[in-house]
């Protein structure tokens, strides 16, 4: 069985209410999915013929608001980070951190194993240029991080046009208001891309971290317009794959957007949205709890039949 993830910075699942885009966002595939309601934490242990869903706890008995240093390192290495330092840390890993990422990454870790891996997000030139004048790992976020240490190719800009990576705001609008030269696409042809790129490996993984910023701006305009985008590029990507040959799976490491009130991070579980053969889902349902559970039902998920 392929896996393919999607990581969601700063998604949480919230309540029904006014200030949840997920509730005044035009969301047709999420919510046809769960049957005409959104994505909220009422959704919780769904499980139908076409997705299984389950609320992973971020705070992982911590004390504190979840932040993403440390939930992304507990999320792709399946240890309790939060814990593991003591508290909830934001921003770039620190050395305690890098040293989990280092020894536990997803990446490395699957890579060992003999799975064929990619990390689908594109770089702009510059990291480039500065990874030519010496990879400094305290500038860099956990995903950056575990594809360096696992060994991973990083996609560039070039990768982008010829429809081998995807960029982290997936239409490539960003790269051209900087001046880039590359073709803007569709969120429908980058969910496409995705399960396209997913195709030639055994796991991949594509970050999507405008959530979070939209999420600290608690602008529900600007909340709504990134829902909907993600809506359209999910929708396109579970169309596009073989549920029999690839499991899709949408997740985060701390609530944000989910509730505009406050503009802040969250208390909220986070969503394990899985898409793929009912028979997996079940099985991989039943193993979701919180964010260290994520890098085990990967590995359960390879070793799966399609």
């Amino acid at each position: 069985m392929r896996v393919i993830v999607v990581f969601i910075d700063g998604m949480g699942l919230g309540k029904v209410s006014p200030e949840n885009p997920f509730v005044f966002a035009e969301t047709p595939f999420l919510e046809t999915l769960f049957r005409g309601n959104p994505l909220t934490g009422e959704m919780s242990g769904f499980h139908d013929h076409a997705a299984t869903l389950r609320a992973l706890d971020a705070q992982l008995g911590v004390s504190g608001l979840p932040q993403s240093a440390t939930g992304q390192a507990a999320l792709f290495t399946g240890i309790n980070a939060p814990h593991h330092l003591g508290y909830h840390l934001s921003g770039f890993p620190n050395e305690i951190l890098r040293t989990l990422l280092r020894k536990e990454g997803l990446f490395g870790f699957l890579r060992g194993q003999g799975y064929r891996c990619a990390f689908i997000n594109a770089y702009r030139p510059q990291f480039f240029e500065q990874l030519g004048k010496g990879f400094g790992e305290e500038r860099y976020s956990c995903s950056t991080l575990i594809t360096y240490y696992g060994g991973l190719p990083f996609h560039g800009i070039d990768h982008l046009a010829r429809g081998q990576a995807l960029f982290m705001d997936l239409t490539n609008e960003l790269l051209n208001r900087a001046g880039f030269s590359v073709p803007v696409i569709t969120p429908e042809e980058a969910g496409k891309r995705l399960i396209d790129i997913g195709a030639g490996y055994d796991f991949s993984l594509f970050e999507y971290f405008i959530t979070d910023y939209a999420g600290h701006q608690a602008d529900p305009e600007e909340a709504g317009r990134v829902i909907g985008i993600l809506d359209r590029f999910l929708g396109a990507a579970a169309a596009r794959l073989d549920p029999e040959e690839t499991l899709l799976l949408v997740t985060s490491d701390h609530g944000n957007i989910e509730d505009l009130s406050h503009g802040s991070h969250t208390l909220n579980p986070v969503p394990a949205l899985l898409i793929g053969a009912e028979a997996v889902r079940r099985r991989l349902g039943s193993m979701l709890g919180d964010l260290t559970d994520i890098k085990r039902v990967v590995r359960t998920a390879l070793k799966m039949g399609g």
